[in-house]
């Protein structure tokens, strides 16, 4: 076992797969790019990609590892278990699978068991840190399972990650702590809304607002750069409305497992949806802001 991980399959070339793809081919890892966006696979091509394609199924022979940066669980159920020639029937046993999709537990370990039954390995790894950090090479990992495993993917890790987080041996944990991050970072952008919300009204300078909090205790990091985007009216979405009506509902999942109250998470979770039923769904996250009647807000300079 402990052979590290040769051929790495990267499934899902949006900006934070891109940029996973990207470190891995700087750092001499031979890697193949799967997206249906044709676009996407071109550019890993062209950037060095051994191959890419639409379906890692064709060339599921090859590779040691796969990386899955794709939207949500049901994406992930749907790529390894579905279909005619489903990819855990066409994968070598003890192939890895690595999770980076955000997940609840109990998904994550409900792929694990299915994933056994083909002799197939999971290690349960959600990150954190956006497309500049993905480009990189310099995310966040939050990451759990078999100590092997993190062996044999040491230069995955090392080309992609700047801070790799091992919480256990048992998978689900990695994803218990991202739900967590998700909590925080979800109400952050909520309250940052709601604050500069309540500035419009006030008639405050929303510039000058800006340029208070960010040097002052009130600041957090999803102020800083969230209404960043608002200051300039521009909600092309760098994450959407719609992915904290997701993670968010993961979160409240995760609280109704325990029977665990979170009335924050709660709150923010649903302005979110209401922002989403809007039709601000795949806006920019900060586009929250825009469910608060009565103020105006500023419009984009281009």
């Amino acid at each position: 076992m402990g052979n590290f991980v040769k051929n790495v399959g990267v499934i899902g070339l949006g900006s934070m797969g891109m940029g996973i793809a990207q470190s891995l081919i700087k750092n001499n890892i031979p890697t193949y790019g799967f997206d249906l966006n044709q676009a996407a696979c071109q550019t890993l091509l062209d950037y060095g990609a051994k191959d890419v394609g639409q379906n890692a199924v064709e060339f599921a022979q090859q590779l040691d590892a796969v990386l899955m940066v794709v939207v949500n669980g049901r994406q992930v159920n749907a790529i390894l278990f579905d279909g005619e020639k489903p990819l855990v029937e066409a994968l070598k046993p003890e192939t890895i699978i690595v999770l980076h999709s955000t997940l609840s537990a109990e998904q994550t370990k409900q792929i694990a068991r299915r994933l056994a039954a083909y002799q197939l390995l999971l290690v349960d790894a959600p990150i954190s840190g956006g497309a500049i950090k993905a480009a990189d090479g310099k995310l966040t990992v939050m990451a759990s399972g078999a100590p092997e495993l993190f062996e044999r993917l040491t230069k995955v890790f090392n080309a992609i990650s700047e801070r790799l987080y091992r919480i256990g041996d048992d998978v689900g944990l990695g994803s218990t702590v991202k739900t967590i991050h998700q909590l925080l970072a979800g109400v952050h952008i909520a309250v940052a809304a709601e604050s500069m919300a309540l500035a419009a009204k006030s008639g405050i300078n929303l510039d000058v607002m800006y340029d208070i909090v960010t040097h002052a205790a009130g600041n957090s990091w999803m102020f800083e750069n969230r209404m960043q985007h608002v200051l300039e009216g521009d909600y092309t979405p760098k994450s959407s409305v719609d992915i904290f009506v997701k993670d968010l509902g993961l979160v409240m999942e995760t609280g109704k497992a325990l029977n665990f109250p979170l009335p924050l998470a709660a709150t923010a979770h649903q302005m979110f949806i209401a922002a989403s039923n809007e039709g601000f769904g795949h806006q920019d996250d900060s586009a929250v802001i825009k469910t608060f009647k009565g103020i105006s807000l500023p419009e984009s300079k281009t």
